[in-house]
């Protein structure tokens, strides 16, 4: 008896490609408006988590605040000028606040956290991310000065 490789080719083709596309296709189809939402705004979280545990800061990767939330206002068809009001803020204070103009406080974090029904601790993180990559942009050698080894005899 002959024993054969598996080619990948015999595993995964065209026409297997094609027939997994429809199977999602038509899955798709049969998903309430609710289950549909509720994928979008997973997969918005996804994107919020995956970006603040991405190692990358490449300066096409940073994503604001405001990123997110226009992903989120999107997904729901709401618009920001609706959200400040939701928010009880004015748009423009809750404009500096998402652009990064101003420094995200406990209340603003807690009331995106709400909204968008995730951790508040991620906003936070999404701030602190994007300021450590504004600081690298500057000069990384100015901190190198802030190493024990320049303050200890060793």
């Amino acid at each position: 008896m002959k024993n054969k490789e598996i080619q990948f080719a015999e595993i995964w083709n065209d026409k297997k490609k094609e027939g997994i596309k429809e199977f999602i296709a038509s899955h798709s189809a049969n998903q309430s408006k609710e289950r549909v939402l509720t994928n979008r705004l997973l997969s918005i979280q996804y994107k919020l988590e995956d970006y603040i545990q991405n190692e990358s800061e490449s300066d096409d990767e940073v994503l604001k605040i405001l990123d997110f939330v226009k992903m989120y206002l999107k997904a729901l068809n709401l618009t920001k000028k609706k959200l400040a009001t939701y928010f009880e803020m004015k748009d423009s204070n809750l404009q500096k606040y998402l652009s990064g103009e101003r420094k995200l406080n406990a209340q603003v974090v807690l009331k995106l956290s709400a909204f968008s029904h995730t951790k508040p601790e991620y906003w936070y993180r999404v701030q602190v991310k994007n300021e450590l990559i504004e600081l690298k942009k500057e000069n990384v050698v100015n901190y190198q000065k802030y190493d024990y080894r320049n303050l200890v005899e060793i």
